[in-house]
C-alpha cells in the first residue's frame, strides 16, 4: 500500500506520537457517547467480556482467582471489566487517557453502585509505583492505539508485582490483511500482513482523528518477551454458534470462518 488517502480519508502512514496521542484521546472523547449507546448492551455495567466474540471472564478464568487482589486495567473504556472484578472481591483501579470513557465509568459505577478507583493517564507512562499490582489486563484497551506498544509492555510490567500476570485483547493480526467490512467483502486479503504502518482516518482538513496500530503474533510476542514476561498462552477465541451479532469488522460469517480476536496471557517471573 501506498500512503495516499483513500475516499473514505483513511491512510495508511506514519504520525509522530504526539499527533497520535492527541487524536487518540480527542476521538474516544469525541466517540464515547456513540459508542456507549451501540456496545453498551453487550459490554454490560457489571461484566467482563474480553472481545466481540462473546469470551467471558467468568468461564475462561484468564486472570483466575482476583479476590483480594491488587488489579489495574489499562485503557477501561467504561470500565465494565473492573466493576464485575470488584464484584468478585479484588481492589481495582481502572485508568482510560479519554475524559470522556471516564465520563461514562462514573456514571455506570452510580448506576450499580460499584465503585472503583479511576484515573486518566497514558498508558505508556503510567503514574503507579512499582510492583504494585498482583494483576493488569485490558480488552481492546490502549495497546491498539498508542504508537509504543512496547513501551506499554514495559510499563505494566514494572507495575506489577513478581509472579503478577498481564492478560490483553486486541484484534487478530491476520485481520489486518483484510478490509474492516463483515461481509463478502472482508473475505478477500487486500493488505500486506507485514505492513506496520498504522491505520489513521483523517478530517477535513488533513488532521488524523483515529489511529489504531498493527503488530505481527510475532511482533506482540517479542513485546512481551523483550518487558522481560513469560508467555504463557496465545488465546483465538473461535465464534461460538447462535451468536449473530454483529460488532464492526466481526460478524458470524467472518468468525467462522478465521479468528478476529487474539488474546495474550503473560507473567513477570517470581522473583
Amino acid at each position: 500500500m501506498t500512503g495516499e488517502q483513500d475516499a473514505t480519508g483513511a491512510a495508511r502512514r506514519l504520525i509522530s506520537a504526539d499527533a497520535n496521542r492527541r487524536a487518540s484521546r480527542d476521538w474516544w472523547d469525541t466517540d464515547a457517547d456513540t459508542y456507549q449507546a451501540e456496545h453498551g448492551a453487550f459490554l454490560g455495567d457489571l461484566d467482563f467480556v474480553w472481545c466481540p466474540e462473546g469470551l467471558r471472564e467468568t468461564n475462561a478464568h484468564l486472570l483466575g482467582k482476583v479476590t483480594g487482589l491488587r488489579v489495574l486495567e489499562v485503557g477501561c473504556g467504561a470500565a465494565a471489566a473492573s466493576r464485575w472484578l470488584a464484584t468478585e472481591g479484588a481492589h481495582v483501579v481502572a485508568l482510560d487517557l479519554s475524559a470522556g470513557m471516564l465520563r461514562h465509568a462514573t456514571a455506570a459505577a452510580d448506576r450499580t453502585g460499584v465503585q472503583i478507583s479511576l484515573l486518566q493517564a497514558d498508558a505508556m507512562a503510567l503514574p503507579l509505583a512499582d510492583e504494585s499490582f498482583d494483576l493488569a489486563f485490558t480488552a481492546f484497551g490502549a495497546v491498539p492505539f498508542v504508537d509504543d506498544s512496547a513501551a506499554v509492555m514495559h510499563e505494566v510490567f514494572r507495575v506489577l508485582r513478581p509472579g503478577g500476570r498481564w492478560a490483553f485483547s486486541a484484534t487478530h493480526p491476520m485481520r489486518w490483511i483484510f478490509l474492516d467490512d463483515p461481509g463478502p467483502q472482508g473475505l478477500v486479503a487486500t493488505h500486506s500482513y507485514f505492513d506496520r504502518r498504522p491505520y489513521i482516518e483523517f478530517d477535513a482538513h488533513g488532521e488524523p482523528v483515529y489511529v489504531e496500530h498493527h503488530r505481527t503474533l510475532g511482533d506482540r510476542i517479542r513485546e512481551l518477551v523483550a518487558a522481560g514476561f513469560t508467555v504463557l498462552d496465545v488465546i483465538e477465541p473461535e465464534w461460538p454458534e447462535g451468536h449473530e451479532a454483529i460488532w464492526g469488522q466481526w460478524s458470524p460469517m467472518r468468525g467462522s470462518l478465521f479468528p478476529g480476536t487474539a488474546i495474550y496471557v503473560a507473567e513477570r517471573p517470581a522473583d
